[in-house]
Protein backbone atom coordinates (compact mmCIF):
# COMPACT_ATOMS: atom_id res chain seq x y z
CA UNK A 1 0.00 0.00 0.00
CA UNK A 2 1.50 3.12 -1.09
CA UNK A 3 2.75 5.73 1.78
CA UNK A 4 0.17 8.78 2.92
CA UNK A 5 1.16 11.83 2.57
CA UNK A 6 0.98 14.22 5.62
CA UNK A 7 -0.74 17.61 5.96
CA UNK A 8 1.63 20.12 5.56
CA UNK A 9 3.90 18.78 3.00
CA UNK A 10 2.47 19.94 -0.31
CA UNK A 11 0.92 23.40 -1.90
CA UNK A 12 -0.27 24.20 -5.54
CA UNK A 13 2.23 25.36 -7.82
CA UNK A 14 1.32 26.48 -11.12
CA UNK A 15 -1.63 26.09 -13.34
CA UNK A 16 -1.53 25.05 -16.53
CA UNK A 17 -4.20 25.65 -19.31
CA UNK A 18 -5.08 24.97 -22.52
CA UNK A 19 -6.07 28.10 -24.60
CA UNK A 20 -6.99 28.69 -28.64
CA UNK A 21 -4.73 31.70 -28.95
CA UNK A 22 -2.02 32.15 -26.93
CA UNK A 23 -1.56 36.11 -27.81
CA UNK A 24 -4.89 36.73 -26.44
CA UNK A 25 -4.38 34.86 -23.22
CA UNK A 26 -1.01 36.00 -23.07
CA UNK A 27 -2.89 39.77 -22.99
CA UNK A 28 -5.88 38.87 -20.96
CA UNK A 29 -3.86 37.14 -17.82
CA UNK A 30 -1.60 40.28 -18.24
CA UNK A 31 -4.37 42.70 -18.11
CA UNK A 32 -6.74 41.11 -15.65
CA UNK A 33 -4.02 40.09 -13.22
CA UNK A 34 -0.48 41.90 -13.88
CA UNK A 35 1.36 38.31 -15.06
CA UNK A 36 4.03 38.92 -17.18
CA UNK A 37 5.88 36.50 -19.37
CA UNK A 38 8.56 34.69 -17.89
CA UNK A 39 9.35 32.26 -20.88
CA UNK A 40 7.70 31.83 -24.44
CA UNK A 41 8.47 29.13 -26.94
CA UNK A 42 7.21 29.17 -30.47
CA UNK A 43 8.87 26.34 -32.24
CA UNK A 44 8.66 22.71 -33.38
CA UNK A 45 4.59 23.25 -33.72
CA UNK A 46 4.21 23.94 -29.62
CA UNK A 47 2.97 27.12 -28.51
CA UNK A 48 3.23 28.07 -25.06
CA UNK A 49 4.48 30.62 -22.52
CA UNK A 50 5.36 30.66 -18.56
CA UNK A 51 3.47 33.53 -16.77
CA UNK A 52 5.13 34.79 -13.32
CA UNK A 53 3.77 37.45 -11.14
CA UNK A 54 7.05 38.28 -10.66
CA UNK A 55 7.99 36.27 -7.95
CA UNK A 56 7.05 32.70 -9.09
CA UNK A 57 5.60 30.82 -12.14
CA UNK A 58 1.50 31.39 -11.84
CA UNK A 59 0.31 29.80 -14.78
CA UNK A 60 1.40 28.10 -18.01
CA UNK A 61 -0.71 28.74 -21.10
CA UNK A 62 -0.81 25.80 -23.60
CA UNK A 63 -2.07 26.90 -27.34
CA UNK A 64 -3.30 23.52 -28.10
CA UNK A 65 -6.76 23.56 -28.01
CA UNK A 66 -10.41 24.34 -30.32
CA UNK A 67 -13.79 25.39 -28.86
CA UNK A 68 -14.17 26.72 -25.66
CA UNK A 69 -14.25 25.40 -22.21
CA UNK A 70 -17.11 22.59 -21.04
CA UNK A 71 -17.64 22.38 -17.77
CA UNK A 72 -19.24 19.09 -18.69
CA UNK A 73 -16.22 17.32 -19.31
CA UNK A 74 -13.98 16.13 -16.34
CA UNK A 75 -11.25 18.57 -15.07
CA UNK A 76 -10.67 21.98 -13.98
CA UNK A 77 -14.01 23.51 -12.42
CA UNK A 78 -12.57 26.81 -11.92
CA UNK A 79 -9.50 28.84 -11.14
CA UNK A 80 -9.68 31.29 -7.84
CA UNK A 81 -7.05 33.83 -7.37
CA UNK A 82 -7.11 35.54 -3.15
CA UNK A 83 -6.34 38.48 -2.64
CA UNK A 84 -5.71 40.55 0.44
CA UNK A 85 -9.02 42.68 0.75
CA UNK A 86 -11.97 43.66 -0.84
CA UNK A 87 -10.85 46.73 -1.91
CA UNK A 88 -8.38 44.38 -4.92
CA UNK A 89 -11.62 42.25 -5.71
CA UNK A 90 -13.29 45.86 -6.83
CA UNK A 91 -10.05 47.04 -8.35
CA UNK A 92 -10.08 43.26 -10.31
CA UNK A 93 -13.85 43.51 -10.88
CA UNK A 94 -12.87 47.12 -12.89
CA UNK A 95 -10.24 45.85 -14.78
CA UNK A 96 -12.36 43.09 -16.02
CA UNK A 97 -15.40 44.68 -17.07
CA UNK A 98 -13.05 46.85 -18.80
CA UNK A 99 -11.63 43.91 -20.78
CA UNK A 100 -15.53 43.15 -21.46
CA UNK A 101 -14.99 39.20 -20.09
CA UNK A 102 -18.84 37.78 -18.96
CA UNK A 103 -18.76 38.20 -15.18
CA UNK A 104 -21.11 35.20 -13.82
CA UNK A 105 -22.49 37.34 -11.44
CA UNK A 106 -23.02 41.03 -11.43
CA UNK A 107 -20.43 42.36 -9.31
CA UNK A 108 -19.31 40.60 -5.53
CA UNK A 109 -21.07 37.78 -4.36
CA UNK A 110 -20.62 36.20 -0.81
CA UNK A 111 -19.34 32.69 -1.02
CA UNK A 112 -22.20 31.00 1.08
CA UNK A 113 -25.27 33.50 2.79
CA UNK A 114 -23.11 35.29 6.30
CA UNK A 115 -19.83 34.28 4.88
CA UNK A 116 -16.81 36.88 5.35
CA UNK A 117 -15.37 35.47 2.34
CA UNK A 118 -16.43 36.26 -1.39
CA UNK A 119 -15.92 37.60 -4.68
CA UNK A 120 -16.27 37.49 -8.18
CA UNK A 121 -16.36 35.18 -10.91
CA UNK A 122 -15.69 35.47 -14.21
CA UNK A 123 -14.72 33.78 -18.06
CA UNK A 124 -11.21 34.18 -19.39
CA UNK A 125 -11.09 34.51 -23.61
CA UNK A 126 -11.60 30.26 -23.84
CA UNK A 127 -14.79 30.42 -21.05
CA UNK A 128 -12.29 29.09 -18.16
CA UNK A 129 -14.33 29.93 -15.12
CA UNK A 130 -12.17 32.24 -12.80
CA UNK A 131 -12.65 33.94 -9.47
CA UNK A 132 -10.81 36.46 -7.69
CA UNK A 133 -11.87 36.66 -3.92
CA UNK A 134 -11.02 37.49 -0.40
CA UNK A 135 -11.33 36.56 2.85
CA UNK A 136 -13.37 40.04 3.59
CA UNK A 137 -15.50 40.33 0.67
CA UNK A 138 -18.58 39.06 1.35
CA UNK A 139 -19.55 40.65 3.98
CA UNK A 140 -22.55 42.38 3.19
CA UNK A 141 -22.95 40.46 -0.01
CA UNK A 142 -25.34 37.57 -0.36
CA UNK A 143 -24.68 34.31 -2.42
CA UNK A 144 -26.39 33.80 -5.73
CA UNK A 145 -27.75 30.80 -4.51
CA UNK A 146 -28.81 31.07 -1.24
CA UNK A 147 -27.46 28.48 1.21
CA UNK A 148 -25.21 27.09 -1.92
CA UNK A 149 -21.65 28.30 -2.07
CA UNK A 150 -21.18 29.98 -5.10
CA UNK A 151 -17.86 28.15 -5.88
CA UNK A 152 -19.70 25.31 -6.19
CA UNK A 153 -18.75 23.54 -3.06
CA UNK A 154 -21.18 21.72 -1.04
CA UNK A 155 -22.85 22.54 1.93
CA UNK A 156 -20.52 20.26 4.22
CA UNK A 157 -17.75 22.42 2.68
CA UNK A 158 -16.38 25.97 3.12
CA UNK A 159 -14.69 28.10 0.42
CA UNK A 160 -12.51 29.01 2.27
Amino acid sequence: MPAKATKGNITTGHVGLNVTNLEKSKDFYGAAFGLEVMTEVDADDRRFAFLTDGRRLVLSLWEQSVGRFDAALPGLHHLAFEVESVEKVRETEARIRKLGAPLLYDGIVAHSDGAASGGIFFEDPDGTRLEVYSLDAGKGHRAPSGGAPSCGMTDILKCT
